[in-house]
């Protein structure tokens, strides 16, 4: 199964990364690592994590407090955010308002 990231994605995914590093180059490797635990597990069972907004999926990152928020699509998995679990969840709603 492929995975896509939409722009907003891949951008939150760099905030992210930059915020760990800021606290140590290690870390942001380490959340790195975390996302793709994260990827491997949708890739493999897509259906196993909950849906949380219309037919979108949240898995969680372990030791981060981050979720993916993906679709299915086909073969295809797109990501549409990796969010801080504390931050509002309109905002990644908003992306696919439509």
């Amino acid at each position: 199964m492929r995975v896509r990231f939409q722009r907003e994605a891949e951008a939150d995914v760099r905030d992210a990364r930059a915020w760990y590093r800021e606290r140590g180059v290690e870390l942001g490797e380490e959340f790195l690592r975390a996302l793709g635990a994260c990827l491997a597990s949708i890739q493999r069972l897509p259906e196993s994590h909950p849906v949380v907004y219309r037919d979108i999926r949240r898995a969680l990152l372990s030791r981060f407090p981050y979720g993916v928020f993906y679709i299915r699509e086909g073969d295809t998995i797109t990501v549409l955010a990796c969010f801080h679990a504390k931050r509002d969840p309109t905002t990644w709603q908003e992306r696919v308002k439509g």
